[in-house]
């Protein structure tokens, strides 16, 4: 006799900062959990600038973003939730009962009773440099992610684009390379506020508006010249350069989500303030989800993955409170406060 396939009360596709805090979360609400990722480790996108120092994470200090998800996941486990690596979800179907069946491309199944999406763009593919011939420098130094910075120390550094990731780049790298040069199709950078102005006030040469017309190499192997253009005057200017870094965005891809029935639109998927999608029991957080009242930053898609999973628990029960109980009055937490030594006093709350 086959053995009745286990269901779970809430399972969060995605293994970003906003799925691992709302599997912390869901533990909170005492909710069977179930966490499943598409790629073999946790981290979502944070993964590919592992070395870049996020300074806007409530209470945490500036931490590189290895180390942050090295402490999501940590956090996540608290409640011992089952995580599933690997597994791309393709199929969504809906059982008489009313819970889901979930398929992934691989053919494991999983049987959950409301589903959170925290799968931020998707498949994210990077934009690449629109150059004929610049795929053979990318063994060389042509770059569209940055592993470590110490590869760039005591060079001159060319960034492309014109986002938060540029932007933060330029301003990493501007102590420890020879020199940095950004170029950007506009005059407007779309990186915080703060993080632009730093790299104005900085030796950063900004170069907008600009694109690279060209790559050089006399050898064929590396770049050694980028030739950009100003976009209104046609001006051109031939740079002198050991490493180019192009940051030009992501294209998105939704994948199997997309035939499931969803709001979607080009970035995201439409929820309500509670973050609830258009159909019943699927819920989603983080950079899917727009809504008016929106927060682009981390601290925002933790606060998406608490409103989904309190929806989620109303949509099972009700009657159930709206949100947990803080974690100093949550009954949850006292055996795990006894485990690290707390002791707190039953009347007062005070700690020995």
């Amino acid at each position: 006799m086959n053995k009745p396939m286990e269901l779970y009360d809430v399972t969060i596709i995605g293994g970003g900062p906003a799925g691992l805090y709302t599997t912390f979360y869901s533990g909170m609400r005492d909710l069977k959990t179930k966490l499943i990722e598409s790629q073999p480790e946790l981290g979502g996108r944070i993964l590919t600038y592992p070395e870049k120092m996020i300074w806007d994470v409530g209470g945490v200090t500036p931490i590189r973003g290895e180390k942050l998800i090295a402490q999501l996941v940590e956090q996540a486990r608290t409640f011992e939730p089952t995580i599933v690596l690997g597994q791309q979800i393709s199929g969504f179907e809906r059982q008489e009962d009313g819970t889901i069946m979930l398929t992934a491309s691989s053919g494991e199944r999983h049987h959950t009773r409301t589903v959170i999406l925290a799968i931020g763009y998707g498949a994210r593919k990077q934009v690449k440099l629109e150059i004929e011939g610049a795929d053979r420098f990318e063994v060389t130094n042509l770059y569209y992610t940055v592993q470590g910075l110490e590869v760039f120390r005591a060079k001159h550094v060319l960034i492309s684009g014109g986002g938060d990731s540029a932007v933060d780049w330029a301003n990493e790298l501007e102590p420890i390379a020879a020199s940095v040069t950004i170029v950007h199709r506009r005059s407007q950078f779309g990186g915080h506020e703060r993080h632009v102005s730093n790299m104005r006030n900085s030796s950063v040469k900004i170069c907008t508006p600009y694109t690279i017309e060209a790559l050089h190499s006399s050898n064929g192997t590396s770049i050694e010249q980028v030739a950009i253009a100003h976009l209104e005057t046609g001006r051109r200017e031939l740079l002198e350069v050991d490493a180019v870094i192009v940051n030009h965005g992501m294209k998105c891809d939704f994948g199997p989500v997309e035939g499931w029935g969803l709001d979607l639109g080009l970035w995201h998927v439409t929820v309500d303030e509670q973050m609830a999608t258009n159909l019943p029991g699927v819920f989603a957080a983080g950079d899917f989800v727009t809504y008016g009242s929106k927060v682009e930053l981390i601290a925002g898609t933790f606060t998406d993955g608490i409103m989904a999973l309190n929806s989620a628990k109303q949509y099972l029960d009700p009657e159930a409170p709206m949100m947990a109980y803080v974690s100093s009055h949550n009954e949850k937490f006292k055996e795990k406060n006894r485990a690290l030594g707390v002791i707190e006093d039953e009347e007062s709350g005070q700690k020995d």
